[in-house]
């Protein structure tokens, strides 16, 4: 069965955006030639899951080519129904149905690329295998967290932890089963 993993980064008091969404504080991590794991990372999936609120966002300020690279199934949740792009799938229906349905399909992993929303989503119904969480050393104080409250406990093996020169601290997580 494929695996569904989260690849993302927080700040140390555990937010992934600041207020209006603001992702500025990402930029103190910045360094030429660091990637954090994240291509080693990609190489593994082809499919993404994501928000619609983040898909606008990378698509405004990366561009279409950081998804619609033409390797990789996109699916964009929203509630408004979109046609479709390429291999970019705007979905309107039952995430769980959908990731159920990706699980048992043929291929390499699925990376959930945020937001805040889609991941509380798949928390709610243990549907996360893998996580790997950059922790940025600032306290943002505010703005849109990782983990919401009202989800169920789950138990992780920690898999591998890593620093980085930057101040950056890697946590790989796999849910126990």
């Amino acid at each position: 069965m494929r695996t569904l993993s989260l690849f993302i980064a927080m700040s140390l008091d555990g937010y992934i955006a600041k207020p209006n969404d603001d992702l500025s504080f990402l930029e103190l991590v910045e360094k030429e030639g660091e990637d954090y794991g994240y291509a080693e990372f990609t190489a593994n999936i082809d499919t993404i899951i994501l928000g619609r609120k983040t898909y606008d966002w990378v698509l405004k300020e990366i561009g279409t080519s950081h998804y619609d690279n033409g390797e990789r199934d996109v699916y964009v949740i929203t509630r408004n129904e979109r046609p479709n792009v390429g291999r970019t799938t705007f979905y309107t229906g039952d995430l769980h149905d959908l990731v159920q349905q990706l699980k048992k399909g043929t291929g390499k992993n699925i990376y959930c690329d945020g937001g805040a929303e889609v991941i509380n989503e798949l928390l709610k119904n243990d549907l996360i295998d893998e996580f790997i969480i950059s922790i940025i050393p600032v306290l943002v104080g505010s703005g849109t967290r990782l983990f919401k409250d009202h989800r169920p406990e789950q138990l992780l093996e920690l898999i591998s932890a890593k620093t980085f020169d930057t101040g950056l601290a890697q946590l790989h997580y796999r849910r126990k089963k």
